[in-house]
């Protein structure tokens, strides 16, 4: 494993009813979540909706610049869910039914109806796809190459995520860490700065909030190295309180 390497994915979220407001995305954050303890960051997102030119583009476009690219949503039974249809033929394949997911959704609903058309549409995949197993709903997730083809709804996607874990080639995971202050950071810019460019190799990300009349920021240095990390912290935290500003630990 190269650890200092730094390995990167995209997401592509797919979905009109994210674009409309009726759904609120959960998935970005506990990809981005699982993504970094796999030593992967996330990269770039993008939303489209169920529309098979606006997939294809940026499944294309993100999985050729990144190691990994991952979507979620449009794989159910109906007719809207396109997904499997526009990726396959953006990487120029064709569309089959894959007998592992088939038989897996046989199992799945043996006792709930049996596997009827609408069903088995989940069992078609891009041809020469693998499978991501799904322990929660039958309908597995498709590994094609770099892309990863999961679920929207997030709890099915967390148990294709657990699947995955240990599977995927990434570097040392990033490790964050948070001081806040009761400051406006356009105050404070100049030393974010200079810490950042005196610790070469962690990046720094300032997030002012308005709160009880007050006006505050948080302040999240990470790196794949935590000593790195530490003193980076300790030596922003010294200049904040040399210019009199209280400095909170793990932010406010």
């Amino acid at each position: 494993m190269d650890t200092t390497r730094i390995w990167t994915a995209a997401l592509v979220v797919i979905g009109d009813e994210i674009l409309s407001g009726r759904t609120q995305d959960k998935n970005i954050a506990q990809i981005a979540a699982w993504l970094n303890v796999q030593g992967i960051r996330l990269a770039e997102v993008r939303v489209v909706g169920d529309r098979t030119d606006a997939i294809v583009e940026a499944v294309n476009a993100l999985r050729t610049r990144n190691d990994y690219c991952f979507t979620t949503g449009g794989i159910g039974p109906t007719h809207d869910d396109i997904t499997v249809d526009a990726i396959a033929q953006g990487l120029g394949v064709g569309v089959v039914h894959h007998p592992e997911a088939l038989a897996a959704l046989e199992r799945y609903y043996e006792t709930r109806g049996g596997l009827n058309e609408a069903r088995a549409r989940m069992a078609r995949v891009p041809e020469g796809a693998e499978l991501i197993p799904n322990r929660v709903s039958g309908a597995p997730g498709i590994r094609v190459g770099n892309l990863f083809i999961m679920a929207g709804v997030p709890h099915i996607t967390a148990g294709m995520l657990d699947a995955l874990t240990g599977t995927l080639e990434g570097g040392l995971p990033v490790i964050s860490k948070s001081i806040g202050c009761w400051v406006a950071e356009s105050e404070v810019v100049h030393l974010l700065a200079a810490a950042e460019k005196t610790h070469d190799g962690v990046a720094i990300g300032s997030y002012p909030f308005f709160r009880d009349g007050r006006v505050g920021a948080n302040f999240v240095v990470r790196s794949p190295d935590e000593p790195l990390v530490d003193r980076c912290l300790a030596d922003l935290t010294r200049e904040l309180e040399a210019v009199g500003k209280e400095v909170m630990e793990g932010g406010i």
